[in-house]
């Protein structure tokens, strides 16, 4: 029986929580908004007095936050509430399942290395769906012996687990995922846009190009229009499975990248740039799927 800690219980972290508690190991969870541990503790999971309290005593500890600036405060002590490298034992592996700068990233499992511990960054594709039903994608970055060492635990909330390279890897490919995703579901809206003022009938257009080239996952699953797909938040006033806050900050992550790498995206950067156009609309807590009624408007 392994104590396993859980930093960061929000939309996506606990159901992930949630989950380990189905497993024969000691959950232990901490979060800055108590109610968040206390409703995990009436689950069966103990509460972390703070941050120091889940590295002294965890074999494993998972973080699930926010920001770049967030995992770097828990993890190197910059946080009023001490610091993960500082205090968790030797040879604790740490799984930062956050999305966060490829280069910080990087650096954190680096500055793991000198203070004896194991570090893999093994963020997420899958929503809030994906984190309730154990179904995420883990795409994990480090060494392939760590990435073994954690893969039961992630097995526990998710389906497939990919070890995508060396640190840093598994966020790189989540910022290209998600950067291409961003890219289809404008393209997929405007598509419906178009068919509208064409008068074709969107049932019959869904039907045509999720069975030839058009198909994708943002048409077959994840339909931004109401009607075709049942379980997509455009049938459920598009309440997120993944806001287009979260979605506008992977985007920023993906544009620093190409930055810093002199790669052109101009269609990621077009995306990036719609998406901080529509949340600063008011709409970062809509889903991403949304952006379908930015960009009618904008015909107008």
């Amino acid at each position: 029986m392994t104590n396993i800690g859980f930093i960061g219980l929000g939309n996506m972290g606990f159901p992930m929580a949630q989950n380990l508690l189905k497993s024969e190991h000691n959950i232990i969870v901490y979060d800055i908004r108590e109610e968040n541990s206390k409703k995990l503790q009436n689950c069966g999971a103990k509460r972390g007095k703070n941050i120091v309290h889940i590295a002294n005593n965890c074999d494993i500890i998972i973080s699930m936050l926010p920001s770049t600036k967030d995992v770097k405060e828990i993890m190197l002590g910059k946080g009023k509430n001490g610091a993960i490298f500082a205090n968790s034992k030797e040879n604790s592996l740490i799984i930062d399942c956050s999305s966060i700068d490829v280069k910080a990233s990087r650096e954190l499992a680096a500055k793991a290395k000198q203070n004896n511990l194991s570090y893999i960054d093994a963020p997420v594709s899958g929503g809030v769906m994906g984190a309730k039903n154990a179904c995420l994608t883990f795409m994990c970055g480090g060494e392939k012996n760590d990435f073994l060492r954690a893969l039961p635990i992630l097995k526990l909330m998710g389906k497939n687990i990919i070890h995508a390279g060396s640190a840093g890897s598994g966020q790189a490919a989540k910022i290209c995922n998600n950067m291409l995703l961003a890219i289809s579901m404008i393209g997929v809206s405007e598509a419906f846009n178009l068919a509208d003022s064409l008068g074709l009938d969107r049932q019959k257009l869904f039907d045509i190009a999720s069975n030839s080239s058009g198909q994708c996952w943002s048409l077959n699953t994840y339909c931004p229009v109401p009607g075709p797909v049942e379980t997509a938040p455009s049938n459920n006033n598009y309440r997120p499975g993944f806001s287009a806050f979260m979605m506008l900050k992977d985007l920023l992550l993906s544009q620093n990248a190409a930055d810093e790498n002199n790669i052109i995206t101009p269609l990621g950067r077009k995306a990036k740039n719609l998406y901080e156009d529509f949340v600063a609309g008011g709409n970062g807590e809509t889903d991403f799927s949304a952006i379908i009624k930015y960009l009618r408007r904008l015909e107008n």
